[in-house]
Order: C-alpha cells, then sequence, then structure tokens
C-alpha cells in the first residue's frame, strides 16, 4: 500500500460546465482525501511553467490559451496510489479513447477541452503541486 499525493485539476471547460462538484464527489467516493483545493485564474506565466516541457511543440499555445481561457479548480488529492488512480478515474486524454464510465468519457467533447488534468508520475506530481500550492495552504 502505498500513500501518495497527487495533482488534479479541473480545466476551465469542466468548472464552466458545472462539473466542479461531480469530479469532487468521484475522488471522495473512492476514499481520496483532497489535502488542498482552490478556484483560480491560471496566468500565462504559471501555464507557460505548468506546461514547460511542450514549449516549442506545436499544440503548446493552444495549451497556454485554453487554461488561461477561465477558472480552474486545482487540488492537491492524497491516498493509496492516488497518482494511478486518478490518471484511471480521468481516462483516455482523448476522451473517443476514454473506457465508460470515465470522466472523460462521460464529460469531455474533444482531446482539447477533456475537463480535467492529472500528474502522470511521482516527479510530475510534486513538481505541480509546488507550482500551484504552498506548503502552507495544504492539509498535514
Amino acid at each position: 500500500m502505498s500513500i501518495e499525493r497527487t495533482f488534479a485539476m479541473v480545466k476551465p471547460d469542466g468548472v464552466r460546465r458545472g462539473l466542479v462538484g461531480d469530479v469532487v464527489k468521484r475522488l471522495e467516493s473512492k476514499g481520496f482525501r483532497i489535502v488542498g483545493m482552490k478556484l483560480m485564474q491560471i496566468s500565462r506565466e504559471l501555464a507557460e511553467r505548468h506546461y514547460g516541457e511542450h514549449a516549442g511543440k506545436p499544440f503548446y499555445e493552444g495549451l497556454v490559451s485554453f487554461i488561461t481561457s477561465g477558472p480552474v479548480v486545482a487540488m492537491v488529492v492524497e491516498g493509496e496510489n492516488a497518482i494511478a488512480a486518478w490518471r484511471t478515474m480521468m481516462g483516455a486524454t482523448n476522451p473517443a479513447d476514454a473506457v465508460p464510465g470515465t470522466i472523460r468519457a462521460e464529460y469531455a467533447s474533444t482531446i482539447d477541452e477533456n475537463v480535467v488534468h492529472g500528474s502522470d508520475a511521482p516527479a510530475t506530481a510534486e513538481r505541480e503541486i509546488g507550482i500551484f500550492f504552498d506548503a502552507s495552504e495544504l492539509l498535514p
């Protein structure tokens, strides 16, 4: 059993469509604990830090533009194997490939507007949590 923390986000399309409550309910129903959560508007600078590994790729500008297009809900989620479990709950990046019952299969319309984000590895989770949260903002 591995208790870990991961970064999770409801993207602008999810916030705009009123899906925050459903995403939170799914996380809590699976036994995860939300140890940090905030509604925020991501600045271009923050978006560039978050998506830095994609700088220079053809889709980079679109990513930055979309993530800054409206408020997001940023969260730190804690629980057993939280990184892999949250990624499974989200479903494939492309909603056309997402397994039925996952968030993206149920709610996402396109690969670009796919409702949620989650860290893909422990190092990524640590980096993303550090970008969006100060340690003082997290429950022990």
